[in-house]
Formats: C-alpha cells, sequence, structure tokens
C-alpha cells in the first residue's frame, strides 16, 4: 500500500521483555498498511532505567505530552519493592481516566461470539497508594492499611464516556460492576454518579448494575447477558482478565488509555521475560491496540483492514504462535498478516 502523505506524530515505546519484538511487529504490519505514524521512539520501565537510570524518563513523558499520543509495549514493575509502576505513573501524568478493554472471540472453539468493552476508571480507588503500615509490639508491620478514593466528578467523567462510546459504536447495555453492599461509600459513589448520568441517554442506552462477584460469575456461565462494562479501577483490572480469558488470553487483549489531552495504546499482557528474545511472542495483543489507535484518529478503513486480516490468518491460513496451539514464531505470524494485507 502506499504511504500516506501527511504522517501523524507519536510515540513508540518498545518496552521489556518480549516488548520489543511485539512492538517490531505491530511496526512492520502498519507499514504494510501504509504507516500513518511518524514514530518518536522513547523507553520506559526496565529498558528506561538502564538507558536513562529512570523508569518514566523525562524526555519520554516530554515526548507523549508534544505528541498527545503513544503505543506501547509491556513494561515491567518490580513486585514488592523496587520501583512504582511506570503505567500507573503514566495515567496520572496524563490523567488518562478511562481504561478501554475490548473483548471478541477471534478463533472459534472457546467461547462463541463473545463481544464485550469493558470500561476501567483509570485513576482512582485502591491505586491512588494510601498505604500504611501500623506497628504492634515489637513488628513494625503488624498490620497493613490501604485506602481507595472515588470521586463523584471522577465517576461521572467515566460514566459519560462509556455512554457516549456505546451511543456511538451502537452499543444498547450497559452494566455497572461494584460492591456497594459492602464498599458502601467507596463503591456507592460511583454507583450513584453512574446512575444519575445514565438518566441523560434513557432511550439509548439501557443500565443496569450487578455486584462483582456475581458478575465475575455470570461472565463464566453466561457472557453473551452483558454488551459493555462499567467498572471503578480495581474491579476493572480483575475483570478485563477475565474477559481475556474468555477469548484466549491476555494475548489477544488490545488496552488503551484515554484522557482529555491525551491517549495511550497498549498490549495489555506482561514481559513475559521466559520467552523474550526466542521469537515465540504472540503480537496480536499490540496489533489489536494499534487497531484501536488507527480508530482514535479516524482511519477505520485500515483498522478494519488490520482486524481482517489478523482473523483471516488465524481461521483461514490456520497460521498461529505457540500460546494458540499453532507453530508459527511471531515473525512468521507478522509475515502471514502482511501477505493477507498485501492481497
Amino acid at each position: 500500500m502506499h504511504q500516506l502523505d501527511k504522517k501523524i506524530p507519536a510515540t513508540l515505546i518498545p518496552g521489556d521483555g518480549i516488548g520489543p519484538e511485539v512492538v517490531e511487529a505491530t511496526v512492520r504490519v502498519l507499514d504494510a498498511l501504509g504507516q500513518p505514524f511518524e514514530w518518536d521512539v522513547q523507553q520506559a520501565g526496565v529498558a528506561g532505567v538502564e538507558s536513562e537510570g529512570d523508569p518514566l524518563p523525562a524526555k519520554t513523558l516530554a515526548s507523549i505530552r508534544e505528541r498527545r499520543l503513544a503505543l506501547k509495549g509491556p513494561l515491567a514493575t518490580p513486585i514488592g519493592g523496587g520501583f512504582r509502576s511506570s503505567n500507573v505513573r503514566l495515567r496520572e501524568e496524563f490523567e488518562l481516566f478511562a481504561n478501554v478493554r475490548p473483548a471478541s472471540t477471534l478463533i472459534p472453539g472457546r467461547f462463541e461470539d463473545i463481544d464485550l468493552v469493558l470500561f476501567r476508571e483509570n485513576l482512582g480507588g485502591f491505586y491512588v497508594s494510601h498505604e500504611y503500615y501500623i506497628p504492634i509490639g515489637d513488628d513494625p508491620k503488624a498490620a497493613a492499611v490501604s485506602t481507595g478514593v472515588n470521586t463523584k466528578e471522577g465517576s461521572k467523567r467515566i460514566a459519560r464516556y462509556a455512554f457516549e462510546y456505546a451511543v456511538k459504536n451502537g452499543r444498547k447495555k450497559i452494566t455497572v460492576v461494584h460492591k456497594a453492599n459492602i464498599l458502601k461509600a467507596l463503591t456507592g459513589i460511583f454507583l450513584d454518579a453512574v446512575r444519575e448520568v445514565a438518566k441523560e441517554y434513557e432511550g439509548r442506552v439501557e443500565l443496569d448494575d450487578m455486584i462483582v462477584d456475581a458478575c465475575a460469575m455470570q461472565l463464566v456461565m453466561n457472557p453473551w447477558r452483558f454488551d459493555v462494562l462499567l467498572c471503578t479501577n480495581l474491579f476493572g483490572d480483575i475483570l478485563s482478565d477475565q474477559i481475556a480469558g474468555l477469548v484466549g488470553g491476555l494475548g489477544m487483549a488490545p488496552g488503551a488509555n484515554i484522557g482529555k489531552d491525551a491517549a495511550i495504546f497498549e498490549a495489555v499482557h506482561g514481559t513475559a521475560p521466559d520467552i523474550a528474545g526466542k521469537g515465540l511472542a504472540n503480537p496480536i495483543s499490540l496489533l489489536l491496540a494499534a487497531g484501536m489507535m488507527l480508530d482514535h484518529v479516524g482511519l477505520q478503513d485500515s483498522a478494519t483492514k488490520l482486524r481482517a486480516a489478523i482473523y483471516a490468518t488465524l481461521n483461514e491460513d490456520n497460521i498461529r504462535t505457540g500460546d494458540l496451539k499453532g507453530t508459527a514464531t511471531t515473525r512468521e505470524f507478522t509475515d502471514a498478516i502482511i501477505r493477507r494485507l498485501e492481497k
């Protein structure tokens, strides 16, 4: 395909572990689509520490601030100690209040005809890191306390974004997920705010609500009852992985982090250090994230072609990576998608 005359400036973050491999695959596929983006490559996570001494270097932040658009691979976060999650810091730095996680069946044989979108409030809840220990006797860490924060304004903002998405994309029902029977204040304020916003969309989008544990069960028993899920931060984090499991795992799950002034699209899986550098990684998550990025900048035709090529490669050519019970390497799978795009 011919390259577009005017490219869109965007930041590209290869990430850690298998990140550089899936990012390379995605850039190659976008090249085959005419490469609409002009990339500024920056580092973050462990790669940022190694190159700049900072998991979120100042020039990476400056690049995103200038371009307002980014695509990133997975970033490693130390468990327990070490530096704070670069993913969480990016969301806070650019007020990326909406985490959007679609899940659609690509390979028949697991859960058929899954077509869900989950919206996760990205800045509040138990992710604001108000944690501390209480000493008792000789033990300075005898008890741990964590406080969550949800605001009415933040809850309305994510609710309105989800309802606007539903109207624009022909979605008919939003299920707000909560635990207001126990966390009456923390999730009750979220539920009340969503109900208030829902009144503006009466007759266009239906609203129901479900307690999080019941929702988790129903996603396994009858996922087809759901259309759009609207969640607080922690519940959205958990349930978005669950809906990814319905369609084959995190390797099949794209994500978008949307704010007023910036948008960052990402692979939602981890860095998979056990297979890093071996050419075995499945790039579908980041490829689908790139499709969301194309939609975001108004290139829906290119996004549709990309998704169609992925589907045809998996189901007509039967070319799949090892995690999907295939034998293709990352490069072989990418080559197959490119052949589809060039037909």
